[in-house]
C-alpha cells in the first residue's frame, strides 16, 4: 500500500503542527507514508529521523520553481504523481484543485477536508476532526521531532555544551515585523537571568536586516555567553536546541521546533494569534502587558513585560528542579 499525504502550508511551524496527524495515518495503516509539501516547510531536515516517513516530494509552487503552479503546473503534478502509483491520499486542505489532481493521478481512495471551507479554518481542530472522521481516532496536539542520539553527542562536543550552565535558546526572528519582539525586552530578560543564574544563550534568527539588527543589539559585543546560529541550517540547529534547557522565543518557527523537541518554551506574542503558541503542552505564551504599559503609542512588541517572562522562566526551572 502506498499512501500520500498532502500538506500545502508553507511554514516550518505548520509542518511541525501536522506531525501527529501524519504519524496517526502511518500507524493506522502500519506503513510508512510519503509527503507532498512545500520546500519552505523544511520537511526534509525536520523529518530526517522520523521512522514513519518513506519519501518527501516537494510541491513546486514558488518563485524559484513553478513546475506545479497554475494549469500547466497542475498537469505536471498529475504526471509526477501518476508515476508513483499511490493507493490513498490524505489532503489536509479544502482545495478542489488538489482533489481533481488526485483523481486524475489515478489515486483510488481520496480523503480530504470538506471542500470550500478554508475561510476561518482552525488549523488544529480541522486536522483533529479530519483524523477522527477518517480514521476513528482522537489525536492530541503534541508533536515530537526526533533527533539521532549520535547527533546530540557530537553537537555537545562541537559546541562545548555542558550542564554547568543553563543553556537557553533565544528565537528572536520572525516572518513579519509584528512577530518580532524588541531587543530591549530580550536584553532585560537576559540581565535578570544572568544576575541569578549562570547562563549560556543560543540565538536563532533569520538573515533579513531587521532580524540581524535585533541580533546585534542583543549581543552588543558581549559574545562570551552568546552563540549565534543564523549561519546554520535547520538540520544543524535542531540538535543544538535539543541540548538546551529551555527556550524563549517570538512567535517563530523555533518556538514550534523547541517545544516539539521537548523543551519548555516561553513564547512572546505581540499582536499575532496565541493559537500558534498554545497547542503543545510544552508551550507557555506571554502576551503584551497592557495593564503595566499605559502608553497607547507603544507598539505591542514593546509591551512584553520582562518581569513576567522571568517569572515564567523561574517557574519552569522550579518544575525542572533547577531553581535557586
Amino acid at each position: 500500500m502506498k499512501i500520500l499525504i498532502l500538506q500545502s502550508r508553507m511554514g516550518i511551524g505548520d509542518m511541525v503542527i501536522y506531525l501527529p496527524y501524519i504519524e496517526a495515518i502511518a500507524k493506522k495503516f502500519n506503513t510508512k507514508v510519503s509527503l507532498l509539501v512545500k520546500e519552505s516547510s523544511k520537511a526534509e531536515e525536520i523529518l530526517k529521523n522520523n521512522k514513519h516517513i518513506e519519501n518527501i516530494i516537494f510541491l513546486k509552487r514558488s518563485n524559484k520553481n513553478q513546475r506545479h503552479d497554475g494549469i500547466v503546473g497542475s498537469i505536471n503534478l498529475i504526471k509526477d504523481l501518476k508515476k508513483l502509483k499511490f493507493n490513498k491520499i490524505f489532503i489536509f486542505n479544502s482545495s478542489l484543485r488538489y482533489n481533481l489532481i488526485a483523481k486524475l493521478s489515478g489515486i483510488q481512495e481520496i480523503h480530504q477536508y470538506p471542500l470550500f471551507q478554508k475561510k476561518n479554518q482552525h488549523i488544529i481542530k480541522a486536522a483533529q476532526n479530519f483524523i477522527k472522521e477518517t480514521l476513528g481516532v482522537e489525536i492530541e496536539s503534541n508533536p515530537i521531532v526526533e533527533v539521532n542520539e549520535n547527533e546530540i553527542k557530537d553537537t555537545k562536543n562541537k559546541y562545548d555544551i555542558d550542564n554547568e550552565s543553563l543553556n537557553i535558546l533565544l528565537g528572536t526572528g520572525g516572518s513579519g515585523p509584528n512577530k518580532r519582539i524588541s531587543a530591549k525586552v530580550y536584553k532585560s530578560v537576559i540581565e535578570m537571568c544572568t544576575t541569578k543564574y549562570k547562563c549560556r544563550f543560543f540565538i536563532a534568527t533569520g538573515k533579513n536586516d531587521e532580524e540581524q539588527k535585533i541580533l546585534d543589539e542583543i549581543v552588543n559585543n558581549n559574545i562570551n555567553n552568546f552563540t549565534k546560529l543564523d549561519d546554520l541550517s535547520i538540520s544543524e540547529i535542531i540538535p543544538i536546541i535539543k541540548c538546551c534547557t529551555l527556550s524563549i522565543c517570538n512567535d517563530t518557527s523555533f518556538s514550534h521546533l523547541s517545544s516539539a523537541l521537548g523543551l519548555e518554551t516561553i513564547i512572546l506574542f505581540a499582536d499575532t494569534a496565541t493559537l500558534y503558541g498554545s497547542y503543545n503542552s510544552k508551550m507557555h505564551p506571554i502576551t503584551p502587558d497592557n495593564n503595566f504599559y499605559k502608553d497607547k503609542n507603544l507598539m505591542p512588541k514593546d509591551k512584553i513585560n520582562p518581569k513576567i517572562v522571568f517569572n515564567k522562566f523561574e517557574e519552569i526551572l522550579f518544575k525542572l528542579n533547577l531553581s535557586k
